[in-house]
C-alpha cells in the first residue's frame, strides 16, 4: 500500500477559500503601499550564501535553509571538515546558495547592486515568501510571506510619520480596528544605558527590558543583575518600570530620567516630533503608544522602532514591526545610506481576522453563477451567455456534465455559488433564462441583459 503523502513541518497547503482570504489581505496592503507612493520590486527566492550568512547573527545563520550544490556536491567538499564530520566547516564547500531568510538583506543587496539605476530617496515595497528553519508553532511557520515597505536615501522624520499613517490605513482598510502602533527609539535605550553607567552592556540591558511584559519587573531586574548591572544602577531608572500615562506624560518622565544624556535627549526629540505630527494629522482607527521597553532588531535599528499589536482580547504576538536603520547597505560596502522600513505579518493578520470574523462574506466567492447542464444544445446556448457575462467582468461557469439536477444544485451549494441559471427548451425558444437565488430560493425569467444586471 502506498504511503500517505505529507508536507514538511512548518509548511501549509491552502484551500481555495484560504487563498482568497490571503489575497484579500495582500491586495489591501498592496493598494495602500501604492497610494503612499511605494514601488514594487521582486528578488530571487534564493541568494548566494555569502549574501545572507553573517547578516542575522549566529542564531539567524542557523535558521537559514542551505541549498546543496547541484551534481556531485561532495566532490568539492572540504576534505578535512568531511573527515572530522564538522558540519559548520563543510557547509560553505557543498552549499553556495540559500533560501532567503527575510526581504531586508536581499533589498539591501538590490540597492547596492542597482545604485546607478535608482533615484533616491527610493520607496519600495515587496510581497514575497521567505523561509526559516525555525520551530513551528502558532503564528510561526518555516515558509511564510513578508509584506515590507522601505524608504532608503532619506533621514527625514516625515518618513516615520508616513509609516505610522500607513499602518493605520492598512488596518483600517481591513476592518481591523483598535490596533496599537507601539513606538520607541534606539537612542532612548542608549540613553538609559548611559545614565546608569553601563553603555557597554546596552544589548544585555535592552534584551532584558524587552521582557518586562512577560517576566515582570523583578524578573527583568534579576536578569540584568545576572549580566553585571548593579541594583544601584537600576535604581537610577526605576521610573522606567512604572512608566504609564499618555504619550506626552511618558515623554515628560523620560526628559527627567535622561536629562544628562545627549543621545537620550535626541531620541526624545525624535519621538516628540512624530507624536506631534500624528496628533495634528490624526489616525483613523489605530492608536500610537510610546513603549520604552520595545527593543526589537536592536542589532541594526538606530532610531525609531515600531511594533504593532492586535486589538485587546486577541492572544497574538506582534502583527507588524520595523524601524530606522542608518547603514543597512554598509554590509555590502555602500555606507551612509539611511533608511526606515516596516513589515506586515500576513499569517498573523490572517489569524486575527479569522478569530474576529472580519473577512467579508464575498471574499471567498469567485463564481457568481453556475449554469445547469441539460444537454449539448442547451450547453452551447448557455456558453454563449457565459461568454457575454465574462466579457462584462462577471465570473460564471457551466457544470461540465449532464448530471442529475440534484447533483448540480448540490455542487452550487457546496461551493457557495449565490445564483444558478437554468436554460431548457422553453427558455431557449423564448430567448430567456431562469435565474434562481440560492439563498432565498426565488426564481425569475430574465433576458441576457436582465441577467447581467441582476448579477452585477
Amino acid at each position: 500500500m502506498a504511503q500517505k503523502p505529507s508536507i514538511p513541518k512548518g509548511t501549509r497547503d491552502f484551500s481555495p477559500s484560504e487563498v482568497a482570504k490571503r489575497n484579500f489581505i495582500i491586495q489591501s496592503i498592496r493598494e495602500q503601499f501604492e497610494k503612499f507612493g511605494f514601488q514594487p520590486i521582486e528578488t530571487p527566492s534564493f541568494e548566494n550564501s555569502d549574501t545572507l550568512m553573517g547578516k542575522y547573527g549566529e542564531e539567524g545563520d542557523r535558521l537559514i535553509f542551505k541549498i546543496l550544490n547541484s551534481g556531485d556536491f561532495l566532490k568539492k567538499a572540504n576534505e578535512e571538515a568531511y573527515n572530522e564530520k564538522d558540519s559548520l566547516k563543510i557547509t560553505p564547500s557543498i552549499s553556495e546558495k540559500a533560501l532567503r531568510y527575510d526581504l531586508t538583506v536581499p533589498f539591501a543587496r538590490y540597492v547596492v547592486q542597482h545604485r546607478n539605476e535608482i533615484d533616491f530617496p527610493f520607496k519600495r515595497y515587496q510581497i514575497q515568501p521567505v523561509w526559516r528553519a525555525d520551530r513551528p508553532q502558532k503564528g510561526r511557520f518555516r515558509e511564510f510571506f513578508q509584506c515590507d515597505a522601505d524608504v532608503v536615501g532619506s533621514d527625514s522624520l516625515w518618513q516615520e510619520v508616513e509609516f505610522v499613517q500607513l499602518y493605520d490605513a492598512v488596518f483600517t482598510s481591513l476592518g481591523l480596528n483598535g490596533v496599537t502602533i507601539k513606538i520607541n527609539n534606539r537612542k532612548v535605550l542608549s540613553g538609559f544605558a548611559e545614565v546608569i553607567g553601563e553603555s557597554d552592556k546596552l544589548i544585555d540591558f535592552t534584551v532584558a527590558l524587552d521582557k518586562l511584559d512577560k517576566i515582570g519587573e523583578e524578573g527583568v531586574k534579576k536578569e540584568m543583575q545576572e549580566k553585571g548591572i548593579s541594583s544601584e544602577a537600576l535604581q537610577k531608572i526605576q521610573r522606567v518600570f512604572d512608566l504609564k500615562g499618555t504619550f506626552s506624560e511618558k515623554i515628560q518622565v523620560l526628559k527627567d530620567i535622561l536629562e544628562t544624556s545627549e543621545v537620550g535627549k535626541k531620541g526624545i526629540e525624535e519621538l516628540e516630533f512624530i507624536n506631534t505630527a500624528i496628533n495634528d494629522l490624526q489616525l483613523g482607527t489605530a492608536s500610537l503608544d510610546l513603549d520604552v521597553t520595545l527593543a526589537r532588531g536592536l542589532n541594526y535599528y538606530t532610531g525609531a522602532i515600531f511594533e504593532v499589536s492586535a486589538p485587546a482580547g486577541v492572544a497574538m504576538g506582534s502583527i507588524g514591526g520595523g524601524g530606522r536603520y542608518d547603514d543597512l547597505t554598509g554590509i555590502f560596502g555602500m555606507s551612509g545610506v539611511s533608511g526606515v522600513g516596516i513589515s506586515f505579518g500576513l499569517d498573523r493578520i490572517y489569524l486575527v481576522l479569522e478569530e474576529l470574523d472580519l473577512f467579508p462574506e464575498t471574499v471567498a466567492r469567485n463564481v457568481k453563477a453556475l449554469f445547469i447542464n441539460f444537454g449539448q444544445k442547451e450547453s452551447l446556448y448557455c456558453l454563449k451567455a457565459i461568454k457575454q457575462l465574462r466579457n462584462a467582468g462577471i465570473a460564471a461557469e457551466l457544470y461540465p456534465e449532464e448530471a442529475k439536477m440534484k447533483k448540480q444544485m448540490n455542487h452550487a451549494n457546496k461551493r457557495e455559488i449565490p445564483f444558478v441559471v437554468l436554460a431548457g427548451g422553453e427558455e431557449m425558444e423564448a430567448g430567456k433564462f431562469t435565474l434562481k437565488n440560492m439563498k432565498s430560493g426565488e426564481q425569475s425569467s430574465v433576458s441576457i441583459e436582465q441577467l447581467m444586471n441582476e448579477l452585477l
